[in-house]
């Protein structure tokens, strides 16, 4: 088998080695937050001090970060909790209670939105146009107060396309809407600022920045009430019960602040190499087609679509040939079914799969070059046998 190349970041990132080595030194701090001993009370204050730490980052209080169990349970938290909490404080008949997001979202918000619809939600989904931008005339049509919550990624997970936040953000406030954004692939690549742009509720999650697995976390205006998703003993502010991942949220508030830190330089260093990517394949591959080429990308992402090429066998072949690539979410249970984010856009060319290649510290340019190559002859040879 060939050296590997991992070309898979925005499914997950490999743990940066000083979040692994605070994550060795915290794990002798066994004690429990909620107890009230020393050995409770320091994990509190670490407890505290990491979710000061990413409150920070983000132009919050600490009061305003809860951690989760992942981005998926963030997402799930800001639009159930917050659909069930509307539910609960509002008389029969007295609303129709709608929730709105975009036709591209992650499976996350997706899969939440239906759950509130069966619990009796009308949804509304907002088209994009065939960049992966969301149509700012349908959310103006959509906005009205029986809106409960609107939903709009700050970047796509398969093309890496950047919304316009700011706007939705003014025309939802001006509508007095609540609005959810999943910056879980934009966190660390991408300035936010939830004291510069006014959402109200905001999904991050650590692997995807190099942090542990298993944790994220949500910020929640002050004052905004959510239903909790999970219930116990009151932690995370009555939000979600169960003992705190203390190991865990350590590991996250210091690999968030890394990538804040090193955001602009390595934002810079990742755009040349996807570029430098996406001119290799495309000479080497002429009919191959960028998705989402023409607007705003994240640096990190390349969606391209190449006609002509079984979809299993290309991946399969890949792998053999060492290069780790996907054909969207990763959080599909490895599903092939076509992308639902390139059939919204129009873009989704029949016969034809899509990669998406997506980069990360670790690359170079040496990887992005080897990487080009196999992948245009394992193109050509894929094709001729199908």
């Amino acid at each position: 088998m060939s050296e590997g190349i991992y070309l898979d970041h925005a499914a997950t990132t490999p743990m940066r080695p000083e979040v692994r080595a605070a994550l060795e030194e915290i794990r002798h701090d066994f004690g429990n937050p909620s107890s009230h001993h020393r050995w409770g009370r320091s994990a509190r204050n670490k407890l505290e001090e990491s979710r000061e730490r990413l409150a920070g980052l983000l132009g919050a209080s600490r009061h305003e970060i809860t951690f989760t169990g992942g981005g998926t349970e963030s997402d799930n938290l800001a639009i159930l909790g917050r659909w069930r909490r509307w539910r609960l404080e509002t008389n029969p008949g007295q609303g129709v209670g709608i929730l709105a997001c975009s036709a591209i979202e992650h499976r996350a918000v997706l899969g939440a939105v239906r759950a509130a619809e069966a619990e009796g939600a009308s949804v509304i989904l907002l088209g994009v146009d065939g960049e992966g931008v969301v149509d700012l005339g349908a959310l103006d049509e959509a906005l009205s107060p029986d809106l409960v919550l609107v939903s709009v990624m700050w970047a796509n997970n398969e093309v890496g396309t950047i919304q316009p936040i700011a706007e939705i953000a003014e025309r939802c406030q001006s509508a007095g809407v609540i609005f959810h954004s999943d910056a879980i692939q934009a966190f660390g690549r991408e300035r936010i600022r939830v004291d510069e742009v006014g959402v109200d509720l905001l999904s991050l999650s650590s692997h995807k920045i190099g942090g542990p697995q298993g944790i994220g976390a949500l910020y929640r205006r002050a004052g905004l009430e959510l239903e909790p998703l999970i219930y116990g003993g009151g932690q995370e502010y009555g939000l979600r019960g169960g003992t705190e991942d203390l190991a865990a949220a350590v590991g996250f508030s210091l690999a968030a602040e890394l990538a804040v830190s090193e955001q602009v330089v390595e934002a810079e260093r990742l755009r040349g190499l996807r570029d430098r990517l996406q001119a290799h394949l495309l000479a080497r591959i002429p009919d191959a087609i960028v998705n989402g080429g023409g607007a705003a990308r994240l640096p990190q992402i390349l969606n391209i679509s190449i006609p002509g090429a079984d979809r299993e066998l290309l991946l399969i072949s890949l792998d053999l040939e060492g290069i780790a690539v996907s054909t969207g979410s990763a959080c599909r249970s490895g599903s092939m079914e076509p992308s639902h984010v390139l059939t919204a856009m129009g873009g989704r060319v029949e016969g034809a799969t899509s990669l998406r290649l997506s980069l990360g510290r670790e690359t170079t340019v040496e990887m992005v070059d080897t990487a080009a190559e196999r992948i245009a002859r394992v193109v050509e040879r894929v094709r001729a046998s199908s």
